[in-house]
């Protein structure tokens, strides 16, 4: 306990420091870099957002900011740091938290914070991975951080625009994509000999491209409607700009509708109100990395690591009835609940099991659920993957007539277990289920799996697949829930009958229905192409994604 306690004490002491250094240089220099971010307007006369009216709002032009306006968290450290985690890798993120206290203490929404933000992040990285990131990773968070009123609002117009200080490069693809904002103007960076690097500068200050971009738009025609936020000296360029203007607040409040048909809460639940569904997203991260949050990743990071080693070791080399125990006590959460008549059942053939597909170790935990092994057929699995593994695996290969001979094979040796996804899904939906299952066999068993994490994801569709299992592992706490269904009746399989598409899709159904998902017709292609721009091909020797770039 003495080696934590005096990292930490350090640890804390650097931060006060450099917050006190940081302090200082606002205060002798800051405002005289940026007179003009001072208060322009007096915002006690511009109405609040519940005030304004949703009805006749088609035809008419609205434009607002990010921070602050669109997103409720006020602070654009978090989608930086993702940048630079994902994006630059795990060194970049400890640098740019070493130096979260200078830029707390010059104010993260200021000039010189935003500059130095910027540098940190962007300097070095390939615009390839910036731009792989803010498709796949950012806009899971910015849809976590969006206001809702401000988006009704913003929904209700015609014309959309958002003028933001933030780097276009972060933001574009998540307000086109989905949002449907029409025009996006942001801080452009400046790129090093060859164009394919960030050299961590921004093209001009972000006030003055502000206020230009406003001036470009709008100086002769004027907006219809602006949204203000009070926290966001930059947001009173828009007054003289627009017709109407109205402040953005913040109530996490219960939801209701005011009387001019908005919602009076600034949280968007994504059961219903999302503007596009999320359906694929990337990433290592599985929370908001404020500054408070990363320090603990950190702190956490060298437990993480022995965590994950005793987890796979355990998993191993003791029997199913042992390991459930010593996993359990680890931290990973297994919620099993198996049909009555499963247990009655006792089929002359081997059983196949059908399992939704969250993470690479579902086969291991539905061996767990049911206290004995039973074999496994997946894509992406690497060499790596193979030799950890407890349970028997063997590779697709895409070939239909290959992989149902493989299929066969293994259900004369005995039980099998298969994901028809052919890859995993982070959110509550179900891929498209491949047919080839159900042509195999008619004991079919449906088995409904759920993982939920708390600081890494173990899945990942640009990235290294052979470390999926170890970042799973890593997490200080793992829930899984296993349900295993009753089995699919003869006379509702291909030997009743159907097609092993129907009984593909009546087995998807009931699935999702078991956990609440929702069916989609996606597939393990729409995903790579969607995230990672290949087909999702993993080389066995290494467990690193190949494929042509933007291409099948």
């Amino acid at each position: 306990m003495v080696l934590p306690t005096a990292l930490f004490k350090r640890t804390a002491h650097w931060f006060f420091t450099c917050y006190i250094a940081a302090r200082k240089i606002k205060t002798f220099s800051f405002h005289h870099i940026n007179p003009n971010a001072r208060a322009l307007y007096n915002l006690s006369s511009i109405p609040d957002i519940s005030k304004c009216s949703l009805q006749f709002r088609e035809t008419q032009t609205v434009v607002c900011d990010l921070q602050n306006t669109l997103l409720r968290n006020g602070s654009t450290f978090p989608f930086f740091m993702l940048v630079a985690f994902e994006g630059g890798g795990i060194l970049r993120a400890l640098l740019l938290l070493l130096f979260s206290p200078f830029i707390f203490a010059l104010g993260s929404s200021g000039e010189v914070a935003q500059r130095l933000l910027v540098f940190l992040t962007f300097f070095g990285l390939r615009a390839k991975d910036v731009e792989l990131v803010s498709r796949s990773v950012l806009p899971k968070f910015f849809l976590e951080n969006l206001n809702s009123q401000a988006y009704e609002i913003l929904s209700s117009c015609g014309e959309k625009v958002v003028v933001t200080t933030m780097p276009r490069v972060m933001i574009e693809n998540f307000l086109k994509e989905y949002i449907g904002v029409n025009r996006v103007y942001g801080v452009e960076l400046e790129m090093g000999k060859g164009g394919k690097f960030f050299n961590g500068f921004v093209s001009c200050s972000g006030f003055q491209a502000k206020q230009g971009c406003l001036k470009d738009l709008f100086g002769e025609v004027k907006s219809d409607l602006g949204l203000l936020s009070a926290s966001n000296a930059h947001d009173q360029l828009l007054i003289p700009y627009c017709k109407e203007t109205y402040l953005v607040s913040k109530y996490d409040g219960p939801i209701s509708s005011t009387k001019n048909g908005n919602s009076n809460s600034s949280i968007l639940p994504r059961d219903k109100r999302y503007p596009k569904p999320l359906i694929f997203h990337d990433g290592r991260l599985a929370f908001l990395p404020t500054p408070l949050a990363c320090l603990s990743l950190f702190l956490f990071l060298p437990m993480g690591i022995f965590l994950a080693l005793i987890r796979i070791i355990f998993g191993i080399i003791f029997p199913y009835k042992v390991s459930v125990i010593i996993i359990a006590m680890s931290g990973i959460h297994f919620r099993v609940k198996a049909s009555p008549k499963t247990n009655s059942q006792n089929p002359k053939n081997s059983v196949l099991y059908v399992c939704t597909h969250r993470t690479l170790v579902d086969p291991i935990v539905l061996s767990m659920g049911l206290q004995r092994s039973v074999s496994a057929v997946t894509y992406s699995l690497s060499r790596v993957i193979e030799l950890i593994s407890p349970i028997k695996t063997v590779r697709l290969t895409r070939d239909r007539q290959k992989d149902a001979n493989t299929m066969q094979k293994m259900l004369k040796e005995g039980d099998l277990a298969v994901c028809p996804e052919g890859t995993t899904c982070r959110e509550p939906y179900l891929l498209r289920f491949s047919p080839l299952f159900a042509e195999m066999t008619d004991e079919i068993q449906p088995a409904a799996i759920d993982c939920k994490t708390s600081m890494f994801y173990g899945t990942t569709a640009s990235g290294l697949k052979f470390l999926d299992p170890v970042m799973l592992m890593m997490n200080p706490a793992l829930y899984y829930r296993i349900h295993i269904l009753d089995r699919v009746e003869k006379g509702l399989t291909c030997a009743g009958g159907w097609s092993a598409t129907d009984v593909a899709n009546r087995v998807q159904r009931q699935l999702a229905d078991t956990l609440g998902f929702q069916c989609t017709n996606l597939t393990r292609k729409d995903k790579y192409m969607m995230l990672a721009g290949n087909d999702g091909v993993v080389s066995a020797n290494h467990g690193k994604l190949e494929g042509k770039i933007g291409g099948k």
